[in-house]
């Protein structure tokens, strides 16, 4: 464990990140950003992980926030690829759980 994002993610094969305040937060939005400042994801900070490195996000991201603004488009990220993903997944589960038979 390291609260070092550079020392982190040297040599990951995957850096993940998440939205600094969710809904509910909204009070504690400018005391997270503080915070985190210093844990933005960047293109130099991907640069320092292993060379076929991924990078995820849940969405929703704000850019210039957690992670810089051009990562979206990054050749690394598979941003949108998690959310269609997690799209499907959650239709699977849907239909298992109201298609169901009674036992």
């Amino acid at each position: 464990i390291s609260r070092i994002p550079e020392e982190a993610v040297k040599g990951a094969h995957l850096v993940v990140t998440d939205t600094w305040a969710s809904m509910g937060q909204e009070e504690e939005k400018q005391e997270r950003e503080q915070a985190f400042a210093g844990y933005q994801v960047d293109e130099a900070m991907l640069d320092l992980a292993a060379d076929d490195v991924l990078f995820m996000h849940c969405l929703p991201a704000y850019r210039g926030m957690e992670i810089s603004e051009n990562l979206f488009t990054d050749p690394r990220s598979v941003v949108f690829d998690e959310a269609e993903n997690r799209l499907h997944a959650q239709k699977a589960l849907m239909e298992f759980l109201l298609l169901k038979p009674a036992i």
